[in-house]
């Protein structure tokens, strides 16, 4: 009796070759054939940045010194911070056109509760550390309005929030009334955007966060591999993370020189405090969009709607949900911007800066078109668009010009990403 030979399962013996270990060298090629078939990822803004820096550089020696640096990092804080709400927005494909105005609200909100508990006794009780809770309530409640009205009666989130940017913006004057603008009279908010840490504190940031980047990157490869899928490679994972802990040194070192203006000044060394609130923002928000529920069911709605609908996602809920977050931080981002001006005025939330907040989503890398995007890109988005403000000022450039450039900026981004969609359409990939 002669034994039978085995029938072997073509499907089965591709799940099996798929959950081989993968080697340092297969997964550069696929990653290289990922590229080609337009999945850049953010190499365009990594370049972009490049470019910047020896373009302004050129022109003016002290666009890379540390102080300047440190100025686009504080700078960049509140764009950054309204843009992570933004990219949420974005994910599901829609739109928020009244962030800048609802920042505002939120600025305005916290300046005048906090002057008032000066003045009034019944509100003697408020401070800043339930003045700014209050305020964000309030944003959160304002997106949530705004995402209840698109959902209810299905409108489209473009004009529910371009009537909000009306509305709010009309909110903001009414507040500030005719004195034109309102002080912040608490040091603590104050002082909020000029605040650094210690140099101790500030390594001890940067260790923590490299410390929790390397734990999450490593527990994301075992939960792949005890799922049966590929994970990335042992000697991959430690460049990715030498690379962190490489950066995290140059940023500890560039946020601890001695910044003072002169010789005989005082030193300002350590980390901007809004600094470490935007990479507090980044780490809890970029945990929700990529290890939540609610962040796959984002993705899954900007992906498609009505799949997601079919496969049970309340859909009309996370709408109001996103537009929560958008709002929320959009309170927050206000808050920041009116801490570095020491005040808010009537003009607040206006003038470019929704062009921006919207520019450094996209910029970053989060598509127009939904589904596709990382709550980091905002903040290497808004690092562009900083940079680009921040060096165009150094050269006196009028700001129509800012304008122009920055139009073009964002302008760029949008055909890139229209450019890798088409393409990863064309070779199979979603």
């Amino acid at each position: 009796m002669t034994d039978t030979p085995i029938q072997k399962d073509p499907a089965r013996s591709a799940l099996l070759a798929s959950q081989d270990a993968q080697s340092p060298m297969e997964y550069v090629t696929a990653a290289i054939r990922r590229i080609r078939a337009g999945d850049i990822g953010s190499l365009p803004i990594i370049l972009g940045l490049v470019v910047i820096a020896v373009i302004f550089q050129s022109q003016n020696a002290n666009f890379l010194t540390p102080r300047n640096l440190v100025n686009i990092v504080i700078q960049m804080a509140g764009i950054a911070v309204i843009a992570y709400g933004i990219v949420f927005v974005l994910l599901l494909g829609e739109i928020d056109l009244s962030v800048g105005y609802v920042s505002a609200v939120g600025g305005v909100t916290t300046a005048i509760l906090l002057r008032d508990s000066l003045t009034n006794p019944a509100l003697a009780w408020m401070d800043w550390w339930n003045v700014i809770p209050i305020a964000l309530l309030i944003t959160a409640a304002i997106g949530a309005l705004h995402g209840i009205l698109i959902t209810t009666f299905q409108l489209p989130s473009f004009i529910v929030t371009l009537a909000g940017l009306l509305g709010w913006n009309g909110v903001v004057l009414l507040i500030v009334g005719d004195g034109g603008t309102v002080n912040i009279q608490n040091n603590v908010v104050r002082n909020l955007a000029s605040e650094v840490i210690s140099p101790a504190g500030t390594w001890l940031v940067i260790g923590v966060f490299i410390a929790f980047y390397t734990l999450l990157e490593f527990n994301t490869a075992r939960t792949r591999r005890n799922a049966g899928l590929r994970a990335k490679p042992a000697p991959i994972l430690a460049l990715q993370v030498g690379f962190m802990a490489v950066a995290g040194i140059g940023l500890g070192y560039l946020f601890n020189i001695n910044r003072a203006l002169g010789p005989t000044a005082a030193p300002q060394q350590g980390m901007p405090v809004i600094a470490v609130l935007m990479l507090i923002f980044l780490v809890i928000l970029t945990y929700i969009a990529e290890r939540s529920r609610f962040g796959r069911y984002v993705y899954s709605v900007g992906g498609n709607k009505e799949a997601a609908r079919r496969a049970g996602i309340r859909v009309e809920r996370i709408r109001v949900l996103v537009f929560s977050i958008s709002g929320l931080m959009a309170g927050m981002g206000g808050i920041i911007l009116a801490s570095r001006l020491k005040s808010v005025a009537t003009d607040a939330g206006g003038g470019n800066l929704l062009l921006y907040v919207i520019a450094a989503a996209v910029i970053g890398g989060t598509s127009l078109f939904g589904g596709r995007g990382k709550v980091s890109s905002a903040i290497l988005g808004a690092l562009v668009v900083s940079s680009v403000e921040n060096g165009m000022g150094l050269l006196n450039v009028s700001s129509g010009i800012k304008f122009i450039v920055t139009g073009l900026v964002l302008l760029a981004a949008v055909i890139i990403d229209a450019l890798s969609r088409r393409r990863q359409a064309s070779s199979g990939i979603r």
